[in-house]
């Protein structure tokens, strides 16, 4: 029996052979291609970018140093950008282009409705998710330029601003179920 797995895009739908879709358990990030983007913490301007990415960075229950590994260098090398020299689309990555990185902490990427109201359990709790949100900010900054590097307040109440541009949004994980593609 197939049954229809449907994750939080409707274009992303996949069948499986089981009865339940496993979740994916891995970290989560979405990634925009903007042409500027900010973050407000208390009517307070507390980061901004111009051209670059935003990244939403949602931190499952079992994530390990190798999983911020892989999101970091997924999204440092991803070929969003177009190349306007030879005017290839999809030919250059944000560190190619010399444009910065926004990171947002999300945990509610990692949330699911039980009938009307959203459950959260599996997103790693905040007193181990700063910390190693911490972390993953940290590697950007030592693999890319740390002035380039900007992030939002953990656990804060944030309004997110930005300019889509394209628009193009990504979503990756850093895990692969076994079987999906």
């Amino acid at each position: 029996m197939y049954a229809l797995s449907v994750l939080p895009f409707p274009s992303l739908a996949t069948t499986t052979r089981t009865k339940r879709a496993q979740p994916i358990r891995a970290m989560r990030a979405v990634v925009q291609r903007v042409a500027s983007a900010s973050v407000e913490v208390e009517g307070r301007a507390v980061s901004a970018i111009g051209p670059g990415l935003l990244v939403l960075v949602g931190i499952h229950d079992s994530d390990s140093d190798s999983d911020a590994e892989y999101i970091c260098r997924k999204v440092l090398n991803m070929r969003l950008f177009p190349n306007e020299d030879t005017a290839r689309g999809w030919d250059q990555s944000v560190m190619q282009r010399n444009y910065e990185v926004l990171l947002v902490s999300q945990f509610t990427l990692y949330g699911f409705l039980k009938g009307n109201k959203p459950d959260f359990h599996v997103a790693m709790p905040p007193q181990k998710a700063e910390p190693f949100y911490a972390s993953l900010v940290d590697r950007f900054k030592k693999s890319y330029n740390a002035d380039s590097i900007k992030d939002g307040i953990f656990g804060a109440m944030m309004k997110v601003s930005l300019v889509n541009d394209g628009p193009v949004t990504m979503q990756l994980d850093s895990q692969t179920p076994k079987g999906a593609q």
